[in-house]
């Protein structure tokens, strides 16, 4: 599934996403980019620097190159917009307190009660420890944290490795509805079935270099 960009006045829109030259010390370069609502996924062996070209992207981990978002040069954002705006979702998400309630401002609970919700969750668990959620469980909750920043660009590390069948279905039925909307999707996935229904385009990463699929 992808969606081309549009025409505005005549003139092409800028890509969502793009990576000019981008590398770092064990990476790239990596060039490409994005269009609105257009979902690309990136396979290829474990150390092949999957993660760590998201989190390049997400300006986490040093790195030398050009990325722009909707044609706005990287440089040009402050660090915490850029990562609003660009977000990456590792696969182990980070928890920093004790209740999941605690992350999410309260004046956002019921947005994010009613996306996990949308991912077969019970609301109820936002009120409870992290401690005892399943991987599956701070999976899709990490997920629906955010989504609920609402990205411009979402960088998803295995966003349902851990996930049964059926709530894989859920998280790609939801992530289909934002590209839909405009949102760019970089997708890291072992599954190649997943790759075929959420993407039209695949890459496959080895020793930090793009290489033929």
């Amino acid at each position: 599934m992808t969606h081309s960009s549009g025409v505005n006045g005549g003139h092409l829109d800028p890509p969502r996403l793009a990576l000019a030259g981008l590398r770092g010390a064990l990476a790239g370069p990596f060039d490409l980019t994005l269009a609105r609502g257009e979902c690309v996924a990136i396979s290829g062996p474990s150390g092949a620097g999957k993660s760590l070209l998201l989190r390049m992207i997400a300006d986490l981990d040093p790195n030398q190159g050009e990325v722009a978002l909707d044609g706005r040069p990287r440089a040009s954002f402050s660090a915490p917009d850029w990562r609003r705006h660009v977000l990456y979702c590792p696969a182990e998400s980070g928890w920093w307190a004790q209740g999941v309630a605690a992350h999410v401002p309260p004046a956002r609970r019921h947005a994010w009660a009613a996306l996990a919700e949308r991912l077969g969750l019970d609301p109820a668990l936002l009120d409870g420890p992290v401690a005892r959620l399943s991987t599956g469980e701070r999976q899709r909750l990490a997920l629906s944290r955010a989504l609920l920043a609402d990205p411009a660009v979402l960088l998803a590390d295995e966003p349902t490795g851990p996930l049964d069948p059926e709530n894989t279905a859920r998280v790609e039925a939801l992530l289909a509805e934002r590209l839909a909307a405009g949102m760019a999707l970089l997708l890291v996935t072992h599954d190649t079935a997943q790759a075929t229904r959420l993407s039209a385009r695949r890459l496959r990463l080895e020793a930090g270099r793009f290489v033929a699929p």
